[in-house]
Parts: structure tokens; C-alpha cells; sequence
């Protein structure tokens, strides 16, 4: 493989991710923040909701955050390349194998979303202080929860970049981004949905499941969570089965 074409692929998109800083901020943190202000700030101020919620809360936003940048910094950029700017035709004509490319968008993918993850910490910390209660009790497990979070929002993005149309946008929004967040026990554990067997059940096929209770975990042990291994073992399922379907997706739409 020819590591100077794809260093070059990456520092490009690093440049173009740094050029629309400020949009990339708008898109990816300020959902994430209203919600952190809305029921962290508000709803716990008032009294509607008790005080640890805080600390409850912000690991599910972390992972909102990373999942919501990956899959847009890989999707989007992949669906207006090969559906109405035809850039992607420029880097299939580099002189590297064409599921590297695919990976290269991945790597960048991953890198937007570790850094999306790591600045809601502090920006969420100085929204809902006093009273959040967090720490990193498990430093290597948390680095490697966040790597996988980060790998499975940019290879989701590699699949749905691949497979959704220009006009299907909204679409994927509605009926994929959507759900997933909310049954994605990120704005509650896992444990909450005891009362409702079936779905506490159906809920496991939602990595995001799995990213918010990885990262409360690590974050808030403090709190009921899903084991530590049962985490790991299903963020590393879901990373190589999106890894080899975006890859194949990738390069039969680049054939095609």
C-alpha cells in the first residue's frame, strides 16, 4: 500500500473537517447540549428529576455525540461524492487499492468522533455543574470503549454513505438516527427498561446500547450497567460486520 497517498487522503479531509469547524460544531453538539440543558439543568433545577440524573445523563450524550458525528462526517461526505460531485473519481484514481480508500474514510471518521466525544466533557461539565459526579476509573477500558464507539459510527456511516440515496437523507434521519437514539439507553440504563421485558430485549440489537452503557461503566460505575465484557465482545461484532458489508458496498459502487 502506498502510505503517502493515503496520509495525503487523510490530511485532506483533516483540512476540510477544520475548514467546516464551525458548521461540524452546530450539526454534532447542539442537540446533545439542548437535551444536556433541558433535563439535566432544567428538569433536575426544578425538581422533576433527582440530582444524580447529571452524572446519569452524560455518558448516553457522550455517545450520542460520537455515534451522531462518525455517521455523518463518513456518510454524507460519501453520498455527495458519489451521488452528485463525482469527487470520489479522484481518489479512485490514486494509485492505492480501492477498500483502503473506504478505510482512510473510516480512520477520519473515527478521529472526528473521539474528539466530538472527549469535548462534550467539558463543555457538558461547566452546562450541568455542580453535582455531576464522574471520573475515569478504568482508563485503558474506557480508551477502548471509546475507540470502538468510534469505529462503529464511522463504518455505520461507510454503510449508509454506500447504500442511501441523495433523496433517502431524510429518511435515514427518520427512521435509522432517530430510533436508534431513543432506544439507545442513553438517556437512561439499560436496567430502566426491566418493566418492559420484550424491549429491554429487542433494544440489545442497537450498538448504541452499547455504547452508552460501555461509557457509563467507566464514567459512573456507580450506576446498574450491562458487563464490561458483554460491551466489548458486542462493539467488536458490530465493527467488523459494518467494517466488511461498507467495504463491499464501497467497491461495488465505485465499480459500478
Amino acid at each position: 500500500m502506498n502510505w503517502k497517498t493515503f496520509a495525503a487522503m487523510l490530511a485532506r479531509d483533516a483540512h476540510v473537517a477544520r475548514r467546516n469547524a464551525i458548521q461540524l460544531f452546530l450539526q454534532t453538539f447542539l442537540q446533545p447540549l439542548l437535551f444536556v440543558f433541558i433535563f439535566g439543568r432544567v428538569m433536575v433545577g426544578s425538581g422533576y428529576m433527582p440530582s444524580y440524573y447529571k452524572s446519569l445523563l452524560l455518558p448516553g450524550i457522550i455517545a450520542i455525540s460520537m455515534v451522531f458525528t462518525g455517521i455523518w462526517a463518513v456518510a454524507m461526505p460519501l453520498i455527495a461524492e458519489f451521488q452528485w460531485t463525482r469527487e470520489i473519481e479522484d481518489r479512485l484514481l490514486a494509485p492505492i487499492e480501492i477498500a483502503w480508500i473506504a478505510i482512510e474514510k473510516v480512520i477520519a471518521g473515527m478521529i472526528q468522533a473521539t474528539v466530538a466525544g472527549l469535548i462534550v466533557i467539558p463543555l457538558a461539565w461547566l452546562v450541568l455543574r455542580p453535582g455531576v459526579d464522574i471520573g475515569i476509573h478504568a482508563p485503558l477500558t474506557f480508551i477502548t470503549i471509546v475507540v470502538l464507539v468510534a469505529a462503529f459510527s464511522a463504518t455505520g456511516g461507510l454503510v449508509l454513505g454506500c447504500s442511501i440515496n441523495q433523496q433517502h437523507i431524510g429518511l435515514m434521519f427518520g427512521m435509522v438516527i432517530t430510533p436508534m437514539i431513543f432506544f439507545g439507553c442513553s438517556y437512561y440504563p439499560w436496567s430502566a427498561l426491566r418493566t418492559f421485558p420484550v424491549l429491554q430485549k429487542i433494544v440489545l440489537v442497537n450498538p448504541l446500547v452499547y455504547a452508552s452503557e460501555g461509557l457509563r461503566a467507566t464514567l459512573v460505575p456507580q450506576f446498574q450497567h450491562l458487563p464490561i465484557a458483554a460491551v466489548l465482545t458486542a462493539l467488536t461484532i458490530f465493527d467488523i460486520v459494518l467494517l466488511v458489508m461498507g467495504l463491499r458496498q464501497f467497491e461495488s459502487k465505485a465499480i459500478s
